[in-house]
């Protein structure tokens, strides 16, 4: 199985791809896609980079699933407002490329990747280098993203494994109040 993740932002958004197979992770790609060189008024253009941007690095690498970090409220309401934004244009894109799309917090990314929650951005950096067998640090927002896709081949794992021990079935009702379904 092949994963992207994403790791989105305004100004830089980071992707990596991750192969799956059993407990095996295999690194074939990661990087960055930026609107820095856009005015930062220019919010429409600046959304349409990112979103041809994922829609790019989905026909390049051709993964089986998606993972994205999902975004909480900042100390600046305008700032996270823009994230959000970013994110959408990101999520739609895989959403447009007929993937699965995962959703995983900084703080689960982390603890899969590190072992803890509060991993600091160069610890997941070595971990994830470690992990990957990289032969040197990735960037942050492509470590961050090659993160999330490990936090995916793990979920994903435990999750195929209860699936097969349990008749799993989905409760639509609950699926509503607990968060996001596609």
């Amino acid at each position: 199985m092949r994963i992207l993740g994403i790791d989105p932002g305004l100004r830089t958004t980071g992707f990596g791809v991750v192969d799956v197979d059993g407990a095996q992770l295999r690194y074939v790609a990661s990087g960055t896609i930026k609107t820095t060189h856009l005015e930062s008024k220019e919010l429409p253009a600046r959304l349409k980079v990112l979103f041809d941007g994922v829609r790019e690095v989905v026909q390049r690498y051709q993964p089986d699933a998606a993972s994205v970090e999902i975004v909480f409220v900042n100390v600046n309401p305008q700032a996270t407002l823009l994230l959000g934004q970013a994110r959408g244009a990101c999520v739609t894109a895989l959403v447009f490329s007929d993937l699965a799309v995962a959703e995983y917090t900084a703080l689960q990314m982390k603890k899969a990747v590190a072992g803890h929650g509060k991993a600091a951005k160069a610890q997941v950096q070595e971990m994830v280098m470690r992990l990957l067998k990289l032969p040197g640090l990735p960037g942050e927002d492509a470590a961050d993203a090659l993160g999330l896709a490990i936090a995916h081949a793990h979920a994903g794992r435990s999750t195929a494994i209860l699936a097969a021990a349990t008749a799993l079935k989905p409760n639509v009702s609950a699926s509503y109040k607990a968060g996001r379904h596609y």
